[in-house]
């Protein structure tokens, strides 16, 4: 009889003996280790996160204290009032052609026409003031203060300020162009790339999603994180350390394949030996999301960052449509990925194992494929393209900054482009995201920029009710 690989070989005693201690009672004590570990999974994860914190809190220099001599100067009443009378309100200038507008002054009215704060932009097009109270406010742009050559096309906006949250608001400038036929026929076509490109960031993150769930069944909540972690290295990397970009997005890729590999050694392959239910590992995954998201805000803080990189950039035009350098490079890095994956689950050993898995977890281990080593994989994989897409996200659709809540909002898009294309199906996965980036930038056109996600999540509703089972799932699933 020809001797199994090494390796890749199950224990079928391991299994017999699984059933037998399922058999005996283990359903109560896997309940509460199943806790147990849910406490001590984040607590573990936390931890390391924090280790990482510690030496750039220690590496700050302390405050200077004032003299005696020195008084504190009156501030006239359009200054911004400290963080904690007030909320604070952020937002980026920038042209249609990308370039970032510096000196430019925001103003902000109260409901009674009164104003109650005004701010200049500095070189990087950043300007953040704080507004003394909750309430709906009105922020707008001093027409005398923008730069020649620059038309502003919204420069009124009213937004509501509540505390707990971190308000974006969005100017829009541009040229006005002649000619409707013309310049509906540009606008579809860059809302069509710029789609294409936003569809193509979240298939990156959600092919990660969708393979753990096909291997393991779980829905794990706690992978947004995972892509706001990795920017977030990947930035502390190119503005603290002082590295490139690209060899910063690098090593946060392979930090993310490690933690994708951590926490399943730590948390998840421990509950799937105790025989844990998918809904125990539900709740831990949303706690562990909960744990991660606020040690990334102890130590990033919760206003935007941007990148030392390829920040200010301008449109390069290719015929057809205008691009800039960065978001054309993401386009050419996700689709380079996305084929590589195709290869990885078509064309290689590891690959072939990660389908079987998914289709039926019992038939492979008694084939003789070690059910664990590819889960390991899986987990490692999908952390690593989660950072990979995290840094894109951040680059190409954030306009080069990075944010705490960067994966928490991507999440439900991963999840409605996961859900939409097929649960367990990386293609589907793809074709699902594709799909909810382009209704994404679409509805964009007809809605406040803010609520353009709510186009994709419409949709997934739609199609859900037409096709439970999504555009590439089966409609029973054997095994």
């Amino acid at each position: 009889m020809r001797p199994r690989p090494p390796g890749l070989v199950g224990n079928s005693k391991d299994a017999a003996a699984r059933s037998d201690d399922l058999a005996s009672g283990w359903f109560h004590l896997s309940v509460v280790r199943a806790l147990v570990v849910a406490l001590v999974g984040p607590l573990i994860v936390g931890a390391v996160l924090l280790g990482a914190a510690v030496p750039a809190l220690a590496s700050q220099p302390p405050p200077t204290p004032p003299t005696p001599s020195q008084s504190p100067l009156p501030q006239p009443p359009s200054e911004q009032p400290s963080p904690e009378q007030g909320l604070p309100v952020s937002g980026t200038l920038r042209n249609a052609d990308g370039r970032l507008l510096a000196g430019v002054q925001v103003q902000v009215f109260d409901s009674t026409g009164q104003q109650v704060a005004s701010t200049t932009s500095n070189t990087s097009g950043r300007w953040e003031l704080v507004v003394p109270r909750p309430g709906r406010y009105t922020f707008r742009i001093d027409p005398r203060s923008v730069p020649r050559g620059v038309n502003v096309l919204q420069g009124e906006v009213v937004r509501d300020v509540v505390p707990g949250t971190l308000p974006l608001v969005v100017f829009r400038f541009g040229e006005q162009r002649g000619g409707l036929q013309t310049t509906a026929s540009a606008e579809a076509v860059r809302v069509l790339v710029d789609g294409i490109r936003f569809g193509l960031v979240i298939g990156i993150t959600g092919i990660g999603l969708s393979l753990i769930f096909g291997t393991t069944g779980l829905t794990n909540f706690a992978h947004g994180e995972l892509v706001t972690i990795g920017a977030v290295v990947a930035w502390t990397l190119n503005v603290t350390a002082g590295l490139q970009l690209i060899w910063a997005t690098v090593l946060a890729v392979i930090v993310g394949a490690a933690l994708g590999a951590v926490t399943d050694l730590a948390i998840w392959r421990p509950m799937r030996r105790r025989r844990a239910g998918l809904i125990a590992q539900l709740v831990i995954s949303i706690g562990l999301a909960l744990a991660l998201r606020y040690l990334v805000l102890i130590y990033f803080g919760g206003r935007s960052e941007s990148f030392a990189d390829y920040t200010n950039q301008v449109e390069r035009n290719y015929g057809f449509i205008s691009i800039t350098d960065k978001d054309l490079a993401t386009i050419v890095i996700s689709l380079a990925v996305l084929i590589g994956i195709a290869l990885l689950l078509q064309r290689t050993r590891i690959g072939k194992a990660m389908r079987a898995v998914a289709d039926n977890r019992d038939l492979a281990a008694s084939s003789g494929i070690n059910v664990e080593r590819v889960v390991l994989f899986v987990w490692a994989l999908a952390g690593a393209l989660a950072t990979l897409g995290g840094v894109l996200f951040g680059l190409s659709e954030l306009g080069g900054t990075v944010q705490y809540e960067m994966g928490f909002s991507l999440l439900l898009l991963m999840f409605a482009g996961v859900i939409l294309g097929g649960l367990g199906t990386a293609y589907g996965a793809l074709v699902g995201c594709l799909v909810v980036g382009v209704l994404v930038q679409v509805s964009a056109q007809f809605i406040p920029v803010d609520l353009k996600y709510l186009g994709g999540l419409a949709v997934l509703i739609v199609i859900l009710v037409i096709r439970p089972q999504g555009l590439l799932g089966s409609r029973a699933r054997i095994g």
